[in-house]
């Protein structure tokens, strides 16, 4: 089978600034590394790039790093100070002159509920979509997962990728949370009303206590399915952000639940990894 990650990360410190690196993250990964990490696992792969968050004036830098490296990349995910408005026009128009670029991201999770819906972020997304552009929404939380509700209400014209399912609460493998308590579950199903949203299946290990395991994660997964739809799915590593214990170990273990979770829901394993994110990014079809 060919899958499509949706969501993986490189960075190397030595080559361009990432403020927020530490721990077991505080280190590179590029190619080598993920060689590593896809040790022993046979299926043919290739990936989508998500920005790690180098310093904001070296995003076209980031996208031209990733393209240089000898790796199977389909597609950037690159980074975008929408809030800027009509002033980040000309560095939208920079991006799209790169071949490969099909998204941006500003990282939400870290800002204060209705940053996304300033007039200058609204007008500054608006043009990224102009441009043909899709948005990853990285956000945590009910205040956030309803700014990016009424994001998409704005902007209906703008496709809207939800990463890592919002972020929600999973707990231990020992205490899974359950996803019916809170609001995650009714956000969840509120934001897939949204024709120009759909939803990752990624990020959940690093929202997890230390060791993770299926049976913490398949009731989220259940949620998001009944929400939106097996067609509106799309598989992600986020590696290595997701494992900072074990980057390694960690890539095969969350595949192999999630792969194995589709088999049981029969689900089609092609459209979740592989050709829902082709369709939602505009890649060719392989």
């Amino acid at each position: 089978m060919h899958i499509l990650d949706a969501h993986l990360h490189l960075w190397d410190p030595a080559v361009l600034d990432y403020g927020w690196l530490s721990g077991d993250l505080d280190r590179t990964f590029g190619p080598r590394e993920l060689e590593h990490a896809l040790a022993g696992m046979s299926d043919d792969r290739a990936f989508i790039f998500m920005q790690a968050d180098a310093r904001p004036d070296q995003a076209l830098a980031e996208v031209d790093w990733v393209a240089s490296l000898p790796l199977p990349v389909r597609g950037f995910i690159a980074f975008a100070a929408l809030e800027q408005g009509d002033a980040v026009a000309e560095h939208l128009a920079a991006l799209s002159s790169r071949p490969g670029v099909v998204g941006v991201r500003r990282l939400l999770q870290g800002e204060a509920p209705g940053f996304a819906l300033t007039p200058d972020f609204l007008r500054g997304a608006e043009l990224a979509a102009a441009h043909g552009l899709v948005f990853d929404a990285c956000v945590r939380g009910e205040a956030q997962l309803r700014d990016v509700a009424a994001l998409a209400d704005e902007l209906p014209q703008l496709s809207i990728v939800l990463d890592h399912l919002g972020k929600p609460v999973v707990g231990s493998a020992e205490a899974p949370a359950d996803p019916s308590a809170g609001g995650w579950s009714r956000s969840i199903r509120d934001l897939a009303e949204r024709p120009n949203l759909v939803c990752k299946v990624s990020g959940l290990p690093g929202e997890s206590d230390g060791a993770f395991s299926a049976a913490q994660f398949e009731p989220f997964l259940d949620v998001a399915l009944e929400a939106f739809g097996a067609e509106r799915l799309l598989y992600a590593s986020d590696w290595p952000a997701s494992f900072p214990g074990d980057a390694v170990a960690g890539y095969g273990a969350w595949e192999r639940i999630v792969r194995e979770w589709i088999a049981s829901r029969g689900i089609d394993a092609g459209a979740v990894l592989r050709t829902n994110a082709e369709r939602v990014y505009g890649l060719d079809a392989t």
